[in-house]
């Protein structure tokens, strides 16, 4: 069993969460010598958990399903983005069916300010935030819970979503080929996605751009078979024309966008300093 400190689990989720980090970054951040932080570092890499580069250290190439954990802490700021804008999408009194996943989870965080949801789902960690609102109804599907994932799979689950029909379907997926095709890891997760997109009014797709990278074995679908997309960069151009009928959202970086407008800001005071 692998065993890590305190500090080292830090390194890992901040590490994860933006992607690359320089050591004398994470020695400030720490607030230890940039040799304790190698040592961390070194002994990380070694156990798989990270890989070194130029100048610091990024995530190791993601290759096959990842634990729910691991999932749960990578590219955060850009899912809680693209799970805001999905928000603004959703009016109050919706009915939607969200699917398993660590994005559809922060979409139901990000509609917490809408009064008078129906909530259709085979994820327990959305089934479970939704019901903390007393003006929801929530209804879960049956069936074997996946350990770890805390979600449910199988031909019940795709006969449950079969039996409602809702204004908006939101689900994710584990990664999109380069031909534009919907991947996952199992039949299982493809058969609840098209459950949901089948029986869907809009069927909104979130992901993250760390999906453009990522294989997976089975295929399901297209971008083109949705309504919408919500991601947090453009997609690779390659792609850009064979979205059909499709929407694509790009969520805004509000750090980004604050910093433009203080840029704007400051170049209008100067301007007008200028002028006097």
């Amino acid at each position: 069993m692998k065993h890590y400190s305190e500090r080292q689990l830090e390194i890992i989720r901040t590490v994860t969460e933006s992607g690359f980090s320089a050591i004398d970054s994470l020695s400030d951040q720490f607030n230890v010598s940039t040799q304790t932080i190698r040592r961390d570092v070194n002994a990380l890499c070694e156990l798989g958990e990270l890989r070194r580069v130029w100048g610091g250290v990024e995530p190791p190439p993601v290759s096959g399903n990842l634990l729910y954990a691991k999932r749960k802490i990578m590219n955060v700021k850009a899912k809680r983005q693209i799970a805001l804008e999905v928000a603004r999408h959703i009016p109050d009194g919706s009915s939607i069916a969200l699917s398993i996943g660590t994005t559809p989870e922060m979409v139901i965080e990000a509609l917490q300010e809408r009064a008078n949801l129906k909530v259709f789902t085979n994820n327990l960690n959305v089934a479970m935030q939704a019901s903390e609102r007393h003006d929801w109804s929530v209804t879960l599907a049956g069936g074997s819970v996946r350990p770890g994932d805390k979600d449910i799979l199988g031909p019940e689950v795709e006969a449950f979503f079969d039996r409602f029909e809702v204004d908006f379907g939101i689900f994710g997926v584990a990664g999109v080929s380069p031909d534009g095709g919907l991947l996952d890891f199992s039949e299982a997760e493809v058969g609840s996605r098209r459950a949901i997109l089948k029986n869907c009014r809009r069927s909104f797709l979130v992901m993250d751009h760390s999906k453009f990278s990522r294989t997976a074995h089975v295929r399901g679908g297209h971008l083109s078979d949705v309504s919408c997309i919500f991601c947090d960069e453009p997609i690779p151009l390659p792609l850009q024309g064979g979205l059909g009928s499709a929407d694509l959202i790009i969520a805004p970086d509000s750090q980004r966008d604050s910093q433009r407008d203080d840029q704007a800001g400051a170049a209008r005071s100067i301007h007008e300093r200028g002028k006097r």
